[in-house]
């Protein structure tokens, strides 16, 4: 099939076209980065439809952020990323019908169940709201731009949209070269987790389930995507460590990051999301039952990262 592929130089997008191009499949990257196939910013309508004109695809994949490792402390770090998941949906919706493509798959990922402690249950996509309204106007604007996103896609006429609800990203280009460094620079603390843990995915695992959704899944369906243990942050960043050699991580109060609010709310959260559905429908399944095991593969994998 012809995709076309927002978001192809990021870390997602590149592993997804890797594999999507060993799959037998075409990828055209669309964006503003000189490494794309189109080059067109997403939140410019005009730009984005010239990009494409005269052109054909089969799928569109939205997997466009505008995140940045060490960007997560303040709110306004998410700003640019809500707009793609807003206007650039909006825009790349009226590419694909442009250019005539049946299926449209979007990337969220699991804070859009809402940040907080959600408990120690499972979280399926059946059993827990997705896109939460709050009260807190900064996380209504990153959670409401997940629910827009997911909502523009599901309404979307004459188009199959599928939705993968990632976990927490690690491995190849997100460990090593994001993680690492900032815990060699002791610049990514640790707190007290307090029972709490989070969901964790390796990104090539989740391209994989790029790959998937964009030749099988059922039209109007979200799936988590996330391996089977739940774990928290700091023990995530305590495994990094040791597996590569660097400094334990600070281990600091949870009320000392308040001065960087996006960080506190997200360390203070518990999301253990259930992949059963996309094991499932998707024959999706994930490499490592957790981050720990992956992590250790990573840099055994990886010596010239030490």
């Amino acid at each position: 099939m012809k995709v076309l592929l927002a978001g192809a130089s990021g870390v997602l997008g590149r592993s997804a076209t890797r594999q999507l191009t060993a799959a037998g499949h075409e990828v055209s990257g669309l964006g503003r980065s000189a490494t794309n196939t189109l080059r067109a910013d997403l939140l410019d309508a005009d730009a984005v439809l010239r990009a494409v004109d005269g052109l054909t695809f089969d799928v569109v994949v939205h997997a466009a952020t505008a995140l940045q490792g060490e960007s997560m402390a303040g709110h306004r770090s998410m700003v640019a990323t809500n707009a793609l998941r807003t206007r650039g949906t909006e825009n790349l919706l009226a590419a694909a019908r442009a250019t005539g493509a049946r299926r449209f798959v979007v990337e969220s990922m699991m804070f859009g169940y809402g940040y907080g402690d959600h408990g120690t249950g499972l979280i399926t996509e059946e059993n827990t709201p997705f896109g939460p309204r709050g009260t807190n106007a900064w996380l209504e604007r990153h959670v409401g731009a997940m629910r827009t996103k997911e909502r523009l896609a599901f309404t979307a006429e004459r188009l199959e949209a599928i939705s993968l609800r990632f976990g927490f990203f690690y491995g190849a280009g997100v460990t090593d070269d994001d993680v690492l460094p900032q815990l060699r620079k002791r610049s990514l603390p640790a707190v007290a987790d307090h029972g709490r843990a989070l969901s964790w995915v390796d990104v090539d695992d989740a391209a994989r389930a790029v790959v998937l959704a964009v030749e099988s899944g059922t039209p109007g369906r979200a799936y988590n995507i996330a391996d089977r243990t739940p774990l928290p942050f700091g023990r995530h960043l305590q495994e990094v460590a040791a597996a590569f050699g660097a400094p334990k991580p600070l281990r600091v109060p949870l009320w000392l990051l308040r001065p960087a609010p996006l960080a506190h709310t997200g360390m203070s959260s518990q999301l253990r999301l259930d992949a059963s559905r996309a094991e499932r429908e998707l024959g999706w399944s994930p490499t490592h039952d957790d981050s720990l095991t992956g992590v250790r593969a990573l840099a055994a994998a990886r010596p010239a990262a030490v």
